[in-house]
C-alpha cells in the first residue's frame, strides 16, 4: 500500500519535525542556564508536569489520527472528515480545563507534586508554570491539525508550520534572554507566542478544499457522540497509558528532589539530551499509526506487520549513530549548559548508562504504536502502566533508597521497565491482527 517514496515523504518531516522539537527543548534549557542552575530546575520541575498534559492530549490526537486513518483505508473520506471535527472538539474543550486548572493552581500544585524544594526553585516554577499553563490549548490544537495532516499521509505542513513556530521560539529566546536580561520569563513568553502562531496556522490550513480530511468550519465542530466515542476508544486507553506513565515520572521526579540541586540540574540536562535518542523511535511511531492504520483499516493486516518490522530495523540504525555520538562525546556536550562539575558528572553518568540501554527500547515502545493501530490499545495501557508502576518506580526506590545508587538508581529502575515491555510486546506482535478482527 505504501511504495519507499510515500514512505520517505510521510517519514522524512516527520524526523525533522521531531528534532526542532528536541532542538528547541534543549535551547530553551541551554538558554535558561544564563539565569543560573535554580532557574534551570524549576523549569525542569515543570517541564515534568507539561510533558505529562501535553501526552495526554497527544494521545487524544492520536486516537482522531487512528480513526481518520482507517476511514482513508476504507475509502470513506467524508467519515474521516466527521471524525476531524470532532477530534478538534473533544482537545480544544479538554486543554482549555486543564490549562484553567494549571493557571489557577499553579503554587498548590506544584508543592503538592514536589514538596518542600529550594525556594528559589519553586519561585521560577511558579512564574514558568503560568505561561505553559496559557499556552496548552495552543498546542493541543496544534498538535490535533498535525494528527490530521499525517493521517492523511501529509507530514510535510505540519513540518513546516513547526519551522516556524522554533523560529520565532528561538528568537524570541534570544532576545529576551540575552537581549531583555529576563529570567524563565524569557523563555516562557517565546514559547506561548509561538505556540499561539502555530495553532492560527494549522487551523487555517486545515480549512483547505483540497484536503483529503479538512474541518469545514464551525458546523464540523457540533457535537456527535458516536464518533467521539470511536476517537476515545483508542484516545482514552493511550491517554490513561500516557497519563500514568508522566504521573509515575513526576513520582521520580519526587525521588530525583530529594537528592539536591546539582542531581536536579543533572537530571534535567540528561533528561534533555536523551531525547535526541528518541527521536528516530517516536517520529517513525507516528508514522506507523498512519501506515498501520490504513492497512488495518483496507484490512490488510500482514502488510502492516511487514511494515512494522521494517521500520523498528530502521529505529536500530538510526540509534547506533546517535547513541554512539552521544556516548562518546558526552562530556563536551554536556559543557554546553554551564553546569557545575558535580552536576555535570552526574549528568554525564546518566547519558552514558542511558545511551548503552537503548538497545531495548524499540521493541519497548515503537512496537506498540502499532499494536494502538489495530485495536488493541487497552492492552498497551494494561502493560504500559502496570510495569511503570510496579518495575519502575518500585525499583528505582529499591535502587536509591536502599541500595543507595543516587540518581543513576532512577534510570535502572527505568531499563527493567523497559525489559519487561520489550518482552511482552513482542509476544503480543506475534498475535497481531487476533485482538483487532474482535474490536471492529
Amino acid at each position: 500500500m505504501f511504495t519507499k517514496k510515500d514512505l520517505l515523504k510521510l517519514l522524512l518531516p516527520l524526523m525533522v519535525e521531531q528534532l526542532l522539537a528536541v532542538l528547541v527543548g534543549m535551547a530553551d534549557v541551554v538558554m535558561v542556564a544564563v539565569v543560573g542552575e535554580a532557574a534551570v530546575s524549576g523549569v525542569s520541575l515543570v517541564d515534568s508536569i507539561s510533558v505529562l498534559i501535553i501526552q495526554m492530549l497527544a494521545a487524544l490526537a492520536t486516537g482522531g489520527s487512528v480513526v481518520c486513518a482507517q476511514y482513508i483505508g476504507r475509502k470513506e473520506p467524508e467519515q474521516a472528515c466527521r471524525a476531524a471535527g470532532q477530534l478538534l472538539l473533544v482537545t480544544t474543550l479538554v486543554s482549555a480545563v486543564i490549562g484553567a486548572t494549571a493557571f489557577l493552581g499553579n503554587r498548590h500544585l506544584l508543592l503538592m507534586i514536589f514538596g518542600n524544594v529550594e525556594q528559589d526553585v519553586l519561585d521560577n516554577a511558579v512564574i514558568y508554570f503560568w505561561l505553559s499553563a496559557l499556552s496548552y490549548p495552543f498546542l493541543a490544537v496544534y498538535n490535533s491539525c498535525a494528527a490530521l495532516y499525517r493521517a492523511m499521509g501529509n507530514s510535510k505542513i505540519s513540518m513546516y508550520v513547526s519551522l516556524a513556530m522554533n523560529a520565532i521560539n528561538i528568537c524570541g529566546n534570544a532576545i529576551c534572554v540575552f537581549g531583555l536580561h529576563m529570567g524563565v520569563e524569557g523563555v516562557g513568553i517565546p514559547t506561548l507566542v509561538s505556540r499561539a502562531f502555530a495553532a492560527v496556522a494549522m487551523v487555517v490550513l486545515i480549512q483547505r478544499p483540497q484536503n483529503l480530511v479538512r474541518i469545514q468550519g464551525l458546523r464540523s465542530l457540533r457535537f456527535e457522540g458516536g464518533m467521539i466515542r470511536r476517537i476515545l476508544q483508542v484516545g482514552v486507553p493511550n491517554g490513561m497509558e500516557n497519563t500514568m506513565f508522566q504521573f509515575g515520572k513526576l513520582f521520580l521526579q519526587s525521588l530525583v528532589s530529594t537528592l539536591g540541586t546539582a542531581a536536579i540540574a543533572g537530571y534535567a540536562v540528561a533528561g534533555n539530551l536523551v531525547t535526541f535518542e528518541y527521536l528516530p523511535g517516536n517520529a517513525l511511531g507516528l508514522g506507523l499509526i498512519t501506515i498501520v492504520g490504513q492497512c488495518v483499516g483496507a484490512g490488510e493486516w500482514e502488510q502492516a506487520r511487514q511494515y512494522t518490522r521494517r521500520l523498528v530495523a530502521f529505529n536500530y540504525l538510526l540509534l547506533l549513530v546517535v547513541c554512539t555520538v552521544l556516548a562518546v562525546f558526552r562530556y563536551p556536550i554536556i559543557g554546553i549548559y554551564n553546569l557545575s562539575p558535580e552536576a555535570a558528572d552526574s549528568a554525564a553518568a546518566l547519558l552514558l548508562a542511558h545511551s548503552m540501554a537503548m538497545v531495548i527500547w524499540p521493541l519497548a515502545f515503537t512496537i506498540p504504536y502499532s499494536l494502538r493501530a489495530g485495536y488493541d490499545a487497552p492492552f498497551t495501557m494494561y502493560i504500559s502502566v502496570g510495569s511503570m508502576w510496579i518495575f519502575r518506580i518500585g525499583c528505582a526506590y529499591f535502587f536509591v533508597r536502599v541500595l543507595n545508587l543516587g540518581v543513576l538508581g532512577v534510570w535502572y529502575g527505568m531499563f527493567v521497565d523497559w525489559v519487561f515491555r520489550a518482552v511482552v510486546f513482542l509476544r503480543r506482535m506475534r498475535k497481531f491482527g487476533t485482538a483487532g478482527r474482535r474490536g471492529q
